[in-house]
Formats: structure tokens, sequence, C-alpha cells
């Protein structure tokens, strides 16, 4: 056990964990650890009961759910913390029944804390303060949340793919602070937008069984979720545009693994495509 438990923390996944499990203790006493550790610990184990049970009947023997803990910890770490415990741990159980809901072939279609995160804003209406970014901590704790981000994107390979992101978000925000009401974007580079956009491009941006392992598709894809967070913010205006940019990024990387297999050309195999990554589209999975 103790063996496991070491190569585990090896594992990227393991050292995920860890970079959280300090994020979340050095933002916990700014936002008030009681209110904090609600949402934190009833999602985590939620979710990591419900991933477990999954697992056990697919694979017939008992493992543990990094996976679904790093998810619900994500969506704790997103949401407000003075939102009711309850809507943490309903968020992050909904995520991870999406990953076993929306697949292509053997891996997820979708970032499952993204995905459950805009789903349940329209049923509980909840707010994002992205607290485990940092915002509410001394400054010097950014370089905190920068060295473990570039020490995990770097681990799982994907630099090329926050940079372009990074680079594409903060230049389209900088354009248009010049060319229009410089006040209508100013959030962006102040806190708690800023380390939200750092948090994101660090830690879920770089999901990688949803995201490109190639570096001319990590640019692709991250100049495009930077586009799509960006009209999402002009347009709309919804806190989650974010979040709405990687679940873009997550369905433009789908259909190119779809495509590179199958042969999809667009527009005529949308509907095939659709209707595989779709929970109807079980035959596909197999």
């Amino acid at each position: 056990m103790r063996r496991k438990a070491k190569n585990f923390f090896k594992t990227p996944k393991g050292q995920l964990t860890i970079i959280l499990v300090i994020l979340a203790a050095m933002a916990a006493p700014g936002e008030g650890v009681p209110a904090v550790a609600a949402g934190l610990v009833s999602a985590t184990i939620a979710a990591g009961l419900v991933d477990a049970l999954i697992l056990r009947a697919r694979k017939k023997a008992w493992e543990f759910p990094s996976g679904a803990v790093l998810t619900a910890m994500i969506v704790a770490m997103v949401l407000r913390p003075q939102e009711p415990w309850y809507v943490a741990t309903i968020t992050s159980v909904a995520a991870i029944l999406s990953k076993y809901v929306f697949r292509l072939r053997a891996a997820n279609v979708f970032n499952p804390a993204a995905l459950a995160i805009i789903a349940n804003f329209y049923v509980f209406h909840t707010g994002q303060s992205w607290w485990g970014a940092l915002p509410e901590v001394t400054p010097l704790a950014q370089v905190v949340l920068v060295a473990a981000g570039v020490f995990i994107a770097d681990r799982v390979n994907k630099m090329p793919l926050v940079l372009a992101f990074l680079g594409t978000y903060f230049l389209l925000f900088t354009v248009t602070a010049f060319v229009s009401d410089p006040r209508w974007v100013s959030e962006v580079f102040r806190p708690p937008d800023l380390e939200a956009a750092l948090f994101f491009a660090f830690l879920i941006l770089t999901d990688p069984p949803t995201s490109p392992a190639k570096y001319p598709d990590q640019m692709v894809c991250g100049v495009m979720v930077a586009v799509v967070s960006y009209v999402v913010f002009e347009w709309a205006g919804v806190v989650y545009y974010l979040l709405a940019g990687v679940l873009a990024g997550n369905v433009w990387e789908a259909w190119r693994r779809a495509k590179r297999r199958t042969g999809y050309t667009f527009p005529r195999g949308i509907g095939a495509f659709l209707r595989e990554i779709s929970p109807w589209g079980m035959a596909y999975h197999r």
C-alpha cells in the first residue's frame, strides 16, 4: 500500500493532487476554513465514491478514483465557498457521471468539471469565485500558482497549449482595451479574473484526456479556446466564459480524433459524429 501511494504521487495525477491541496490550504484561511472545507470534503468523498463504484463495475476490481478526486477538488475550488455544501457535491457527482455518458471510444469528450459547472449554473444559479486560484491571498501567492502550473503543464507536456491560450487571450483583451472602453475589460486583468485565467490555463485546459497531444494541435486548440472565451465574455458576459472556451476546444479535439479515425468530413460527418459522442452512441464506444 505504501509503495502504491509513493508511486501514485510520482505520477502527474498524484502531483496535481498535491498541488491542489497546497493551493486549497493557502486559500482556505482567507475564505474561511469551515466554509471551504464543507464543500471541498463532501464533493471529494461523494465523487470518489461514485467513481469507485463505477470503476468496480466496469473493471471487476477496486481502483482508487484519482480522476474523481481531482475533478471534485477543481469544482469546489472554482465555485464560491459560500454556496451550500451540496451544490459542490452534486456538481462533482454530475461531472463524474458525464465522463461515462459523453465518450469517444476510450476517452471522455468534455472536461468533466467544466461541463458540470456550466450545467449546474442553470440549476443552482451558482457563483464562481475561483478561490483556489488564490485571488484573496498576497500577490506573492501568484508566484506559487504560476510555478506549480508550469511544473504540472510541463509534466503532462502541454506548455504550447498553455502559452497559445494565454498569449491569445490577453492579446485579444489588450487590443479591446485600446479600441473600446477599457473599463469593460479591465476586470480580466484584475483579481479574481487574472488568477482564474492562470488556474484555468495550467490546471483545467491541460486535462490530458480532452486536450491534444501534438504541439501544432495544442497551439491551434489554445488559440481556439482563447477566442471562444473572449467572444463569450464580450457577447454574453456570463461568468463561465473560460469554461465555455474549454468545452469548445474539447469538441474540436474530439472531432479531430474522430476525423482521423473515420474520415469524417465537414459538414456531412457532423451527424455521425454527434451520434458517436452522445449518450445514445454506445455502439461506438465498444
